[in-house]
Formats: structure tokens, C-alpha cells, sequence
């Protein structure tokens, strides 16, 4: 009989041979376990490269484990489920007890705690230890507030772990956020020579992989002919250094800004590395401040970097496990319509959307403005069931894990929380996109009309969108302005922009 009793189970998103679920593993008794499960990337329509990433990184990792000696059982391509494949190997060896870090899904964290129950053995869910917050400590901070808001939770983040604060716990510069001197747009000449990020060859493992995700999810979305991301820490590493070393100096300026075919900006490209747990958010932030201080980098770019990390990363993920599983449901403003089908093709007259659209399914990849003011803008002021839109970010992007995708989505990009965590909904007309791209320089629409043939769908569909929740903005002393505006325009173009956005939410498909 086997005398195994404790199983390790070891996440695609949990690969760090430090990580808290190899903590005490005692190497003449305990199991390791990884598991791919080909349903894993089909409840929603994953991303090719998404679902290589995972793979690739995940059997690197298992090569890592096999050269240490720890006892690994790795589960290739599973028609289960990832419960279903451990249900049958703790079945077929008897494990009494079933240790792990707890899932980044809500789902997958139910679905472990219930078999433990249906099994009748013990489960031990440790806490991630890649985050500088524990929910207990996010918990305490939120008792007793009316508002829960990011930069409070950010200034306490910066006294507690010393981060750009002096010896009196007073910010470094004066002042706490920068966010002002972040949102340049690009000269309007471009943004001229971008010093490119670390791509990887894919190496023999990698190549397995694809040629794999190609054959079984052959009619997913998107392209693997780009496949260039880190995929072990190593090389997670060579990207960190890299980033820190040659973009991260024109990183903040621009971190806002958009360009015609120039998907990664001076962005650091590290979010799956972080999300995968092949990069610890403490030697990131140290190798920032570190090339702060040796290069004298603009505190600006600094501040708006480890905001980033040490504030919204860990904001979102305390509130997602703070509002599961509601968060997953709320629809705010009970929108109903289906996300138009061109979300997978990128096949629409809008520049914009065409091209943020077209560098994810080419990627897996776009930024955070291209995120929430394209994708997510328009989404929200189409009225999009936010089911289906988040559904969509946590299938299409490489580094989209539900913890931090479902906050980010459906409470920042479609408010569909009422504003639980933001003071307004993020929305903006076409002037905005022309403000911080050249998308509008090639489009056939015109950001700056209302209504009509020329007119900017998104521009339309803004000030509709206005109209429509006039007395829940003009309610609200951040979005009270962007009404102000209604009063410059007639009576009789509020009609005529109203009319026309019925026909865009109408006819969404063939925008």
C-alpha cells in the first residue's frame, strides 16, 4: 500500500519554488502534483497564446521540480477538469491531506474546498505570499469605511513597507500620487525610437507546446506566431532587469499614450511574469527604486510604476476576495446587450478598437489605457451585459487571472458595482482617444461630432450615455463637469445624438 498521505497541488499561476505551497514539504513522504486540463481554457474561449504561456511556463516549472528531486506527478493534457484529474489520483492513492495556495478564481477555490468535504480529507489553503497585503490586513483596513478608495489604501501600503516615504513617513517629493505629469501623449510626430522589450526565442519545450495548443484549441482566438513572453523565472528575471535598466526611464510620461501599431509603448511587459508568481512584486518594486536611485530617474515615473504594484494590484486583488462571489454578478446599470462579435475579430471601421482589438489577438496583450478607455470604454457605453465583457478580458489576455481581471473589469472599467471602489464611471468621448493616440489620424469617423453618418460611434454613444445618467453624474462632485457640458448643447442635438446611439446599439455588429 501506498504510504503516501499529503498531496501538494501546485497551480499554473503559482510557480515559485519558494512559494508557500512547497513551505515544509517533506521530500520521503509528500507528492507534488500539476495538472493541465484541457477544459481549463474552454469555459471561456481562451486566447492561444494565453493558453501557451500557461503550458509552457507551467512544464518548465515541472523540469525545475524533476531536477531538485521533488516527487512530481505531472498530468499532461486532461480531458478533466483540474478537480476531476485530483479527485481520481487522491482516489487511487489515499491521500489524507491535500495542501495548496489558494486559486486566484473564486470558482476553483470553491470547487477544492467542496472536495475536500466530498473526500473527507483535510484541506490546507495557505495564502499567497507574492503580495505585500493579507486579506486579514485588507479586512481591517476596510471595517468601518463608507469608501473604499485606492490612494488611502496606497498611502497606508507606503508608510507600512517604507516604500518612497522619509524617516517621518512623509512621501518622497512632497506629495503622495504623480499621476498628473503621467498622461502625456506620445509627440505628435510618434513617439519615435521605443527601446524594445526582451523577446524569447521559444525554446524545444515551448515549441512542443505550441505545436500542441495549436492541434487541440485549433478554433480558439487569436495567433501564437508572436510567442515571445518569459515562460521561467530566469528569463522573468532578464525581463525585469532589462525594464528597469532601458525603458523604465520614459515609462511614466507615457504610460498613458497610444500609438498606431505600437502595442507595448515604454510598458514593462512584466504582468504574467507577476501573475504567474515567476516574479515576486518585492525584488520589482526593489529593482525600481534601486534604478531610481542610480540613475536618477524622475520621481514621477517611479511614483506611477510602483502605484501600479504596490497600490492597485494589491487593492484589486483584497477587494475580489473581499466581494466574491457577488462581484462576479453585479450589473449596476442592468445592461443586456451581447458583446459585438468584431471583440474577436477586430473587423470594425473603428481605429481604435481596430487596432487595440487586432494587437490583442495578435499579442494577448494590450496596456491599461487601451484596456479601460478603448475596449472597456466602449463597452460600457454600449450597455454590454458585463458578464460577457468579462468573460472576454479573462480569455483574451495573457497576464488575465480572475483576481485581478473581474476587479479591474467589472468594477473599474464597467462600474457595474455602482462604484464600490471608483468615485465615477471611467468614460470618454472620441476627443479623448484623439487626445492620447493618432488612432483617430486613419479613422473614418470624426471624434468631434455628435451624431450622424461622420459622427465618432464612441463619441455618440459618450454623450447619449451622459443623457441618459444626467441625474447620477450631476449626483457626483468628480463627474458633475462632464454634465455641465450637456448645457452647450441644444435641446435639438440632444435628441438627434439620443436617436442616432439607438441606432449604433442597435446595429453593434457592424460598427
Amino acid at each position: 500500500m501506498n504510504s503516501l498521505k499529503r498531496l501538494v497541488l501546485i497551480l499554473g499561476d503559482q510557480l515559485d519554488l519558494k512559494g508557500a505551497a512547497l513551505r515544509d514539504f517533506d521530500f520521503k513522504t509528500d507528492e507534488v502534483v500539476m495538472i493541465e486540463s484541457i477544459p481549463e481554457a474552454q469555459y471561456v474561449w481562451s486566447h492561444k497564446a494565453k493558453i501557451a504561456l500557461f503550458l509552457s511556463a507551467m512544464r518548465h516549472f515541472a523540469k525545475s521540480l524533476k531536477e531538485l528531486n521533488y516527487p512530481l506527478e505531472y498530468i499532461q493534457a486532461s480531458p478533466l477538469s483540474i478537480v476531476a484529474a485530483l479527485k481520481e489520483k487522491i482516489a487511487q492513492e489515499r491521500i489524507t491531506h491535500l495542501i495548496c495556495v489558494e486559486p486566484g478564481e473564486w470558482r476553483l477555490k470553491q470547487q477544492l474546498e467542496e472536495l475536500a468535504k466530498e473526500l473527507s480529507i483535510g484541506l490546507e489553503m495557505r495564502e499567497d505570499d507574492h503580495f505585500y497585503c493579507s486579506h486579514q490586513e485588507f479586512i481591517q483596513w476596510t471595517a468601518g469605511k463608507k469608501e473604499l478608495r485606492l490612494e488611502y489604501f496606497y498611502r497606508l501600503m507606503r508608510k507600512t513597507h517604507n516604500i518612497l516615504v522619509d524617516s517621518e513617513g512623509n512621501p518622497e517629493g512632497g506629495q503622495w500620487n504623480f499621476d498628473q505629469d503621467n498622461r502625456k501623449p506620445y509627440p505628435k510626430k510618434g513617439p519615435g525610437m521605443i527601446e524594445a522589450p526582451v523577446l524569447f526565442e521559444p525554446d524545444l519545450v515551448t515549441k512542443e507546446v505550441l505545436e500542441f495548443v495549436n492541434a487541440t484549441y485549433s478554433d480558439h482566438p487569436g495567433s501564437l506566431d508572436d510567442f515571445w513572453w518569459p515562460v521561467t523565472r530566469e528569463q522573468a528575471l532578464e525581463a525585469l532587469e532589462y525594464f528597469v535598466e532601458y525603458r523604465l526611464r520614459n515609462f511614466g510620461i507615457f504610460q498613458d499614450a497610444m500609438w498606431t501599431d505600437t502595442p507595448l509603448g515604454w510598458h514593462s511587459i512584466l504582468s504574467s511574469s507577476l501573475n504567474l508568481k515567476l516574479l515576486n512584486p518585492r525584488e520589482v518594486i526593489n529593482a525600481v527604486l534601486q534604478a531610481w536611485k542610480k540613475y536618477s530617474l524622475d520621481l514621477s515615473t517611479v511614483e506611477g510604476f510602483i502605484r501600479q504594484i504596490l497600490g492597485w494590484r494589491e487593492f484589486v486583488r483584497g477587494m475580489y476576495y473581499l466581494d466574491m462571489p457577488r462581484m462576479a454578478k453585479d450589473n449596476y446599470y442592468g445592461h443586456q446587450r451581447s458583446l459585438p462579435k468584431w471583440y474577436w475579430t477586430g473587423k470594425t471601421d473603428m481605429a481604435c478598437m481596430k487596432d487595440a482589438i487586432g494587437q490583442t489577438l495578435r499579442y494577448g496583450y494590450a496596456h491599461h489605457i487601451q484596456r479601460l478607455m478603448v475596449t472597456g470604454n466602449f463597452a460600457l457605453l454600449s450597455e454590454i451585459l458585463p458578464s460577457e465583457v468579462c468573460d472576454w478580458y479573462l480569455a483574451i489576455y495573457v497576464d488575465a487571472i480572475e483576481w485581478v481581471e473581474l476587479p479591474n473589469t467589472a468594477g473599474m472599467a464597467l462600474f457595474a458595482n455602482g462604484g464600490r471602489f471608483t468615485s465615477k464611471p471611467y468614460i470618454a468621448s472620441g476627443a479623448y482617444i484623439k487626445r492620447m493616440s493618432n488612432y483617430c489620424d486613419s479613422c473614418k469617423y470624426k471624434p468631434d461630432v455628435r451624431f450622424g453618418d461622420a459622427a465618432c460611434p464612441i463619441t455618440t454613444l459618450y454623450w447619449n450615455f451622459l443623457i441618459k445618467h444626467r441625474s447620477q453624474f450631476e449626483s457626483s462632485p468628480r463627474a458633475r463637469l462632464m454634465t455641465a457640458n450637456l448645457k452647450r448643447i441644444s435641446d435639438e442635438d440632444q435628441k438627434s445624438i439620443v436617436e442616432h446611439a439607438d441606432q449604433l446599439l442597435n446595429n453593434l455588429n457592424n460598427l
